[in-house]
C-alpha cells in the first residue's frame, strides 16, 4: 500500500511540475493577438508621419513647392524621384504600414465580440473607412491608377492597377457610406487610441464632409455634375467651421512621438533646409505679416535660398520656431484649406453658402488667425490681396485661379500634399525653375521600381493608360494643367 501510495504521489507531481514547466514557458507580458483599436491607432501615426516628415527619403514636397530649399544636398530641390526611391517609400509606408492596418484592424473589430464595446463598433469602423478613403484618394492623387481591388491581400504579390478615375469615385461612394452610418449620439474610440479627435465622432463626420469637399473639387474638370453633388452634400452635411475642426494628430515632446519636423530639423542636429526664395519673395512682395511665423529673418530681413543651389545656412531664412515645436500638430486636413475650396466652389457657381470673396478671405483670416499673426484688415485691403482687385488685374484664365491658388499658396504653408494639390489643380503660383532640374516639374510621383521589375505586366498596363510613367504626365483630373516655368 506504501508502494502504491508513493507511485501516486511521484506521478501526481511529475503532471504538476510539467503543468508548472509549461506555464513558465508562457509570455504573459505580451498580448497574444493585436486589437483592432491598436493596429487604427499604429495606421493613424503611420499616415501622420508621413503626411507631416520633412524627411527626404519620404517626402519632398515642402522642396517641390519651393517652401523651403536644401542647403548642401540639391538633388532633391532639382526634382530627383530617384537616388533616394522616394515613389518607392511612400508606396510602401501608405500600402504596407497605413492601409493593410487599416483594413486588419477593421476585421479583428469586426470580429470581436464584447458586450461592453460591441455599440461602438460600428463608429469604430467608419472612422476606419474615412482614413482608408482618405489614404487611397492620396495614392491616385500622387500617382495615378493605382492597385485597388486586388490591394492588401498578402496571397497576391501581383495586384493588377486599377483606373484611377473609377477608384477616386469609388471612394466617394464608400465615405458617402461611412458618413451615413456615423452616430454622433454614441463615442468610439478612447482618447489613448485616436489622437486626432479623442474619438469624437461629430469631428470626424466634418472630417469625413471636408475630405469630400476636396475630393469633389478635384473631379471639378473632369466629372462637373459628380463634382457639383459632392461639394454641396458635403458643404450641407457639415464641414469645417473654424480652425478647432482642423484634422491634427497631436504629436507628444519626447520621441518617437514627436512632430517630425522637430525631429528631422532640431533633434538630428542637422541644418539641411533654409527658407526657399519663392515662398520669401512673394512674401517680401505683399509685406505679409506672417512672416515672423513662418520664418526666421536675418539682420531683420527674410532672405531665401536659391532653388536648387547650395545655400548656406547662416545667410538664409530658416523655419520659425513654432514650426519645429515637438508638439506642433500634424495637419491632415484643415479650416483654411477648406475655405479656400469652398471660395473655388463657389468661384464655379455651386451653391456653397456665400461667393467666392466671402469664402477667401475667410480662408486667409483662418491662416492669420491659426498662426497668430496680425495685421489681417490691412492686408485684405492689398490690391494684390483684395479680392475683387486681384481678379481684375490677373491673368489667368479663369482669373480666379491666380487668385486663389496665390494665396492658397501662402495660406497652405508647411502642408505637404495639400500644397502639392493646391498647385497642381489651380497652376499658381508660377513657380521658379531649379538650376538643375531633372524633370520638368513633377505633376506625379513614378511608379515604384519595385513595381517595375517585379508586376512589371500589371506596371506596364498602368503606365500605358496614363500615358506613361514620367513625373510630367498629367493626371485625369489634370485636365487644365497650364503650370510652366
Amino acid at each position: 500500500m506504501k508502494k502504491l501510495i508513493l507511485i501516486l504521489t511521484a506521478a501526481i507531481f511529475a503532471v504538476s511540475c510539467s503543468d508548472n514547466l509549461e506555464d513558465l514557458n508562457q509570455n504573459i507580458k505580451d498580448p497574444t493577438a493585436v486589437s483592432g483599436e491598436s493596429l487604427f491607432a499604429s495606421a493613424q501615426k503611420q499616415l501622420a508621419d508621413q503626411i507631416v516628415t520633412p524627411n527626404v527619403n519620404y517626402n519632398n514636397l515642402r522642396l517641390w513647392t519651393q517652401q523651403l530649399q536644401e542647403t548642401t544636398y540639391t538633388d532633391e530641390s532639382q526634382y530627383d524621384q530617384i537616388t533616394r526611391s522616394i515613389p518607392d517609400n511612400h508606396w510602401r509606408e501608405m500600402y504596407r504600414d497605413v492601409l493593410k492596418d487599416l483594413n486588419e484592424g477593421a476585421r479583428v473589430i469586426t470580429a470581436t465580440d464584447n458586450d461592453l464595446t460591441n455599440d461602438l463598433k460600428p463608429n469604430k469602423l467608419a472612422i476606419i473607412e474615412v482614413l482608408t478613403v482618405y489614404a487611397y484618394s492620396n495614392l491616385v492623387e500622387t500617382y495615378g491608377d493605382v492597385p485597388y481591388s486586388e490591394a492588401l491581400d498578402i496571397e497576391n504579390l501581383l495586384p493588377v492597377y486599377d483606373d484611377g478615375k473609377t477608384v477616386y469615385i469609388d471612394l466617394i461612394s464608400r465615405l458617402d457610406a461611412a458618413i451615413g452610418s456615423m452616430n454622433t449620439g454614441r463615442g468610439s474610440f478612447d482618447g489613448s487610441t485616436d489622437l486626432m479627435y479623442n474619438g469624437d465622432v461629430a469631428s470626424w463626420k466634418k472630417f469625413a464632409n471636408s475630405l469630400k469637399l476636396r475630393m469633389g473639387i478635384m473631379l471639378a474638370d473632369v466629372d462637373a455634375g459628380l463634382s457639383k453633388s459632392s461639394v454641396e452634400t458635403a458643404f450641407s452635411s457639415g464641414v469645417f467651421t473654424s480652425n478647432a475642426d482642423n484634422g491634427s494628430y497631436h504629436y507628444s515632446t519626447a520621441a518617437p512621438n514627436n512632430n517630425p519636423m522637430n525631429d528631422n530639423l532640431v533633434l538630428s542636429g542637422r541644418n539641411d533646409y533654409v527658407a526657399a526664395v519663392t515662398i520669401i519673395d512673394l512674401m517680401n512682395g505683399l509685406e505679409d505679416p506672417r512672416r515672423p511665423v513662418y520664418f526666421t529673418d536675418v539682420d531683420g530681413e527674410y532672405i531665401g535660398g536659391q532653388i536648387g543651389e547650395i545655400s548656406s545656412y547662416p545667410d538664409f531664412s530658416h523655419v520659425a520656431d513654432r514650426v519645429v515645436d515637438p508638439t506642433e500638430p500634424g495637419v491632415l486636413l484643415s479650416y483654411v484649406e477648406v475655405r479656400f475650396l469652398l471660395a473655388e466652389a463657389a468661384a464655379r457657381n455651386y451653391a456653397v453658402g456665400g461667393d467666392a470673396a466671402t469664402h477667401y478671405a475667410a480662408a486667409i483670416t483662418a491662416s492669420f488667425d491659426y498662426w497668430g499673426a496680425d495685421g489681417i484688415g490691412d492686408y485684405l485691403t492689398k490690391p494684390e490681396v483684395d479680392y475683387t482687385t486681384a481678379l481684375a488685374s490677373s491673368s489667368s484664365t479663369p482669373a480666379w485661379k491666380q487668385v486663389v491658388g496665390t494665396q492658397a499658396y501662402l495660406g497652405l504653408y508647411n502642408r505637404t500634399f495639400a500644397s502639392y494639390l493646391s498647385i497642381r489643380r489651380l497652376d499658381y503660383p508660377i513657380l521658379v525653375q531649379p538650376t538643375d532640374a531633372q524633370t520638368g516639374f513633377p505633376v506625379r510621383y513614378t511608379y515604384p521600381v519595385i513595381e517595375q521589375t517585379l508586376n512589371v505586366t500589371n506596371y506596364d498596363a498602368a503606365s500605358s493608360a496614363i500615358g506613361g510613367d514620367a513625373p510630367e504626365t498629367q493626371l485625369f483630373w489634370d485636365k487644365f494643367y497650364t503650370f510652366d516655368f
